[in-house]
């Protein structure tokens, strides 16, 4: 069985450096701290200033980057990227970075997001006799860089980008230069960070906090920065659009530690289960975090409601992806391998599990279930969200709309089916507050509905 809990799941994280020595060793370490953007595969493309050297392959960043790949990946500048498929199939073939030989020479790609109308692209492409050799939406942009008559890769990329409609973050790597560029509405983060005279780039602050880079500044949206031997050059090649950045990133997917879009993720965090105590109190006698991603909401909601936090079910983080469930059935075996309640101190109590998210219903319903069976008097679940209603096409991968608990339940039928004796969701306008932030600038729409740009099938929102 596949052991996965019901939760959306990360995109992918990038990291780039230019003008150090290490550069693939510290990008292995940007990934590594950015490995819960993506579980799937990794991989580094660096340059030696001539010369563009790649490896890629399926599997965890520090089982597979390994010192002797890490040798071979000369240079002192560097890409790299770790992935979950929220395009594509998850063979070898979709593992980024991409690189290519064209008429502007060798270049590498790494991208953080979704390009939503790439199939009709690719449709094109094929059809003009562009041969692919994946299903990322990614790789269209190279074919569309490929065939730019312009002077440079630089103007390429520029000329592309102009004409692409969705959430990318990117990194591109030639043998002289590293080219970061945002989308014009932000959806996904990028930010910028100096270590002594290098300068990198990652999806997350967490990964400048491990190999000892200052945190600089965010990548605007809509920015191109060229970083080169003359040093960096900031640009402002697309037209203004709505700033639309993913209030996601806050709920779950970022590092704690991270700043993300100019905020500490752990304060928001922390201020959503403060909120979520206001909106939806109970009279219980112990808080208790769903690990990781609820912890910091916990906290936040014991604080402001007085009642006791206690970490009282335990994560396993050594699980890996594939077990074979016994023949003897065992009840939420698979929620089991990775969550464990602590018996003692559940037992008699009255409790509040604080989760940041219900997607299909099915995880929550069985720690329920286990959380009863450990002798709870009371159980009740608070979300430090909004119900989950619509699915996302910039970035994230989700199931299907009708496969979302919430678009097709009410409030009472989900608490119903999960079994709790209560169950409140943070309000959308209680988790922007938390935030510091706004409705019109963020996307909302797996809450919402209403969708920053046209999606794939061409309705508007």
């Amino acid at each position: 069985m596949d052991v996965v809990l019901d939760k959306f799941h990360e995109e992918c994280g990038i990291f780039g450096i230019f003008g150090h020595n290490e550069a693939s060793t510290l990008s292995q370490l940007g990934l590594f701290a950015q490995q819960h953007r993506g579980q799937e595969a990794c991989g580094i493309v660096s340059s030696d200033g001539r010369d563009l050297h790649q490896f890629r392959s399926q599997g965890l960043v520090a089982d597979v980057l390994n010192e002797d790949v890490l040798n071979k990946l000369v240079g002192s500048a560097a890409i790299g990227h770790t992935r979950y498929s929220t395009a594509g199939r998850n063979t070898i073939r979709e593992v980024q970075p991409f690189s290519v030989t064209c008429q502007h020479g060798d270049i590498a790609v790494c991208h953080n997001g979704n390009l939503p109308f790439a199939a009709a692209r690719r449709l094109e492409l094929e059809k003009d006799g562009a041969i692919f050799s994946s299903t990322s939406d990614t790789e269209t942009l190279l074919h569309g860089i490929a065939r730019a008559k312009t002077n440079s890769p630089v103007e390429a990329v520029e000329k592309v980008l102009r004409e692409t409609e969705g959430a990318f973050s990117l990194l591109f790597l030639t043998p002289k230069s590293l080219i970061a560029v945002r989308d014009p509405r932000g959806f996904r983060p990028l930010v910028l960070g100096k270590l002594k005279d290098a300068w990198c780039l990652a999806s997350e602050t967490c990964a400048f906090d491990l190999i000892d880079a200052e945190y600089v500044r965010e990548v605007e949206p809509g920015e191109m920065l060229i970083i080169d031997e003359n040093g960096i050059e900031s640009r402002r090649p697309f037209a203004e659009k709505p700033r639309s950045v993913c209030t996601f990133e806050h709920v779950y997917f970022s590092r704690p530690d991270s700043i993300i879009f100019g905020r500490s993720v752990n304060e928001s965090r922390h201020k959503m289960g403060k909120q979520l105590a206001v909106e939806h109190p109970v009279e219980a006698d112990l808080v208790v975090p769903v690990p990781d991603s609820g912890v910091a909401a916990a906290i936040g909601f014991a604080k402001e409601s007085g009642i006791n936090f206690r970490q009282a079910i335990i994560r396993n983080h050594y699980v890996g992806r594939t077990f074979i469930e016994p023949s003897q059935s065992i009840r939420s075996f698979g929620v089991r391998l990775k969550l464990n309640p602590i018996k003692d101190l559940i037992n008699g109590q009255r409790v509040v599990l604080v989760d940041d998210s219900i997607v299909r219903g099915t995880t929550s319903k069985k720690i329920v279930e286990m959380v009863r069976e450990c002798g709870a008097k009371e159980v009740h679940m608070r979300i430090s969200c909004p119900p989950t209603t619509n699915s996302c096409y910039y970035g994230v991968d989700t199931p299907h709309r009708q496969d979302l608990i919430a678009s097709r339940m009410t409030t009472e039928e989900v608490r119903e089916y999960i079994g709790a004796d209560s169950l409140g969701y943070l309000s959308l306008h209680g988790m922007l507050a938390a935030m510091g932030m706004d409705e019109a600038s963020t996307c909302n729409a797996c809450w919402s509905g209403k969708y920053p740009t046209l999606i794939a099938n061409g309705v508007a929102a």
